[in-house]
């Protein structure tokens, strides 16, 4: 067992050649694995004498203990340089920002209403808002609905089990119109406004929705004739369509509210197998309109042969599908990042007549 000082200088030396962690490793099973050099002398204390075992026993624990403790030490050592090497290969910019920022869009049924408000802002209108919940009154009573009107039904109409203050019915509005209702006997005409806002009604397929958006417009002035509703439209449509070709059709219909009453179409083209505004291959129903009826302007307390006006109203989301090429309206309310990332617009597109108003 004279050679025991030379295994052991052997091993140490082996050890610190160890020049990474698998390099250690393969020391380490060599020397104190189940077939290791230093495990096959612990061995061989089985088949010595009393004498030898007690001689030559603590020597060869002792060359155990220091190959184990060798190894823990280079493990060490190699651990800390390959921490200090991956510090140095990886680099961090703490000037960046720790994740991407978040990126948002403007709704295409906000940014349709900027583009509204700034079309009729230029043409003389402000805008004026109202309640969601309304009562009987301003949705239906005072824009000249009989008791009896088929819209009062509850298949059209959201209504509230909890009356108004004076127990009249309320409900969630149906049209931005009890906004006319509210300005008429609120402010002192003449008036140039438009309403937008969101609206109820029971109903959903692809182009229709529980909640949805209208604008409406009303003027009261007097002698206000139909040529002026009609130039108000057609400058409205050239404007928020950006296309000077608008030609407008002008069919009887019936509102309660209005007398005479119109519907609006606008000529479309096909391209690419679309309809698209403008031209004249075909007609498209976009909004309902008509002189103020004598009835809603008594009703607000204002004497309708010194005051006239007309009304009119469209879809906000059916205006964004028409001129932005959504086909379903729904998609408008389930809130997927997808399609808002598609047909959203950027905080910085601000409409403007200068510049476009779908710029």
């Amino acid at each position: 067992m004279s050679n025991l000082d030379q295994m052991r200088e052997e091993w140490l030396g082996r050890v610190a050649g160890a020049e990474d962690a698998a390099a250690l490793e393969a020391v380490r099973v060599a020397a104190l694995g189940k077939q290791g050099a230093v495990t096959a002398l612990l061995k061989t204390l089985g088949g010595m004498s009393p004498d030898e075992r007690q001689e030559t026993g603590p020597r060869i624990h002792a060359l155990r203990e220091t190959v184990t403790g060798a190894l823990a030490e280079r493990k060490e050592a190699l651990e800390a340089a390959e921490l200090d090497a991956r510090l140095a290969r990886e680099t961090a910019d703490v000037t960046l920002p720790v994740a991407p920022a978040p990126r948002g869009s403007v709704h295409p049924v906000s940014q349709v209403m900027d583009e509204l408000a700034e079309i009729f802002a230029d043409l003389g209108f402000s805008v004026a808002s109202g309640p969601e919940i309304e009562d009987d009154w301003h949705n239906f009573t005072a824009l000249n609905f009989p008791p009896d009107h088929p819209a009062r039904a509850m298949h059209d109409t959201f209504y509230l089990s909890e009356k108004g203050a004076e127990g009249g019915d309320r409900l969630l509005r149906t049209h931005t119109s009890p906004v006319q209702i509210r300005a008429m006997t609120g402010r002192e005409p003449p008036l140039y406004i438009i309403a937008p806002g969101r609206v109820y009604r029971s109903d959903s397929d692809a182009t229709h929705t529980p909640m949805f958006h209208q604008i409406e417009g009303l003027v009261i002035e007097k002698g206000i004739t139909l040529a002026h509703l009609k130039w108000t439209l057609e400058t409205f449509l050239k404007a928020f369509f950006e296309r000077d070709d608008i030609v407008l059709r002008l069919r009887p219909s019936f509102f309660p509210f209005t007398e005479p009453s119109v519907e609006v179409d606008v000529g479309y083209s096909i391209e690419k197998g679309k309809r698209v505004i403008g031209g004249s291959d075909g007609w498209m129903e976009v909004l309902g309109s008509g002189m103020v009826h004598p009835n809603v302007i008594r009703a607000c307390g204002l004497d309708p042969d010194e005051w006239q006006g007309f009304a009119f109203g469209t879809g906000v989301d059916r205006l964004a599908m028409l001129k932005y090429g959504m086909d379903d309206l729904r998609a408008f309310f389930d809130g997927d990042g997808r399609w808002l990332g598609h047909y959203g617009f950027g905080a910085l597109d601000v409409p403007t007549l200068s510049g476009g108003v779908g710029a």
